[in-house]
């Protein structure tokens, strides 16, 4: 099976529309937030009918950021990104499914007019993001890379991930959702073509993802929260029995320094809580739930991706690495996933 044909062809031609698919791998099921809420308003109608994603990418503090849309589809996620970044920030989509592409840019002069801007600042542009380097993209140009439910659909993931390390600037993040499975997908049933359209047989096993990360030069990922997936069509749940699928949403930066466990050194940081939209609490991760004003002990990773990222004028911190006190309690290598939202585990512990 040619993954990018099956791609063209699942989501150019066979759905019509969300309705159209057998499991709730590719639809977003959690409440967003207001801000969110409102920009899902002014997207239009049409965008919104053949939006196939499996998680909510739009992470905060991103006003005046130049973002990357991987596999942009009808262009949903870029223009409500493009409404959180401003007339000063960008966003430009890449996708290799030209029915989507023709949909997105249909309505680029409407959505610049609802919004209200001068200029569009939305672009999209036909591509195959396993070959992100034909294309002419900046190298560090992006403050943030977004990705919704696709990755799974390619066959060559190490390069995508190598390529979003190279495309990003420093202290630059990649926020993305995908389906991941806690065992590895068999081989026969990779190349079912349905499997594939829904998302399922490209899922990489947890514990694969991670390490194809590392090796991108991403030193630790976050989980920002996840849910298991539900299968409706029977033949397909039949076929995938004992597998548990689960939607999750990542977010990994472009950092120096990062080590592979969390490491204490002693450091804390306290919440401004002057991120829009975030008064009283922001959460990184999971596992992260930092309350304003609050002190908040950290690992050396946690304190590096806060200080040298577009996050740090929302912190203030304490203490250096002069000083380790050994690994923090619980930072363990089993699986991550346990359906919960961010902010669920004990605000207090570092992992």
């Amino acid at each position: 099976m040619n993954t990018i044909e099956n791609s063209r062809s699942y989501y150019g031609d066979i759905l019509q529309g969300s309705a159209d698919l057998r499991t709730d791998a590719c639809c977003t099921t959690a409440a967003p937030p207001p801000a969110i809420r409102d920009a899902l308003a002014r997207v239009h109608d049409e965008v919104r009918a053949r939006y196939y994603g499996c998680g909510l990418v739009a992470p905060d503090a991103i006003e005046g950021a130049h973002i990357l849309d991987l596999g942009s589809g009808s262009g949903q996620d870029a223009y409500v990104l493009a409404q959180l970044v401003g007339e000063r920030g960008s966003v430009t989509g890449i996708d290799a499914t030209p029915a989507q592409l023709d949909i997105a840019t249909r309505h680029l002069d409407w959505h610049r007019d609802r919004f209200g801007y001068a200029r569009s600042n939305v672009r999209f542009q036909h591509g195959d993001i396993e070959h992100l380097d034909e294309l002419d993209l900046p190298e560090g140009g992006y403050d943030v890379i977004v990705s919704n439910c696709v990755i799974n659909l390619v066959s060559d993931k190490q390069a995508v991930l190598a390529a979003v390390h190279r495309l990003l600037k420093p202290g630059g993040e990649f926020y993305f959702s995908d389906v991941y499975a806690d065992r590895r997908v068999p081989a026969a049933l990779r190349h079912d073509p349905v499997l594939h359209g829904e998302c399922l047989s490209g899922a990489l096993y947890w514990g694969d993802f991670e390490h194809l990360a590392k090796l991108a030069g991403f030193a630790d990922p976050r989980l920002v929260g996840d849910r298991p997936l539900g299968i409706g069509d029977g033949r397909i749940a039949r076929l995938v029995d004992g597998i548990g699928f689960f939607a999750a949403t990542w977010r990994l930066f472009k950092l120096d320094g990062l080590e592979p466990r969390c490491e204490d050194y002693g450091q804390a940081v306290r919440y401004l809580g002057s991120i829009a939209g975030c008064p009283r609490r922001f959460d990184l991760d999971r596992h992260h739930a930092i309350e304003t004003g609050r002190i908040f002990p950290v690992c050396g990773n946690t304190w590096r991706m806060l200080a040298g990222s577009r996050l740090a004028p929302h912190f203030q911190f304490s203490g250096d690495f002069s000083q380790h006190y050994g690994v923090f309690p619980g930072c363990g290598t089993s699986s991550p996933f346990a359906g919960n939202p961010p902010g669920a585990a004990k605000a207090a512990a570092c992992c």
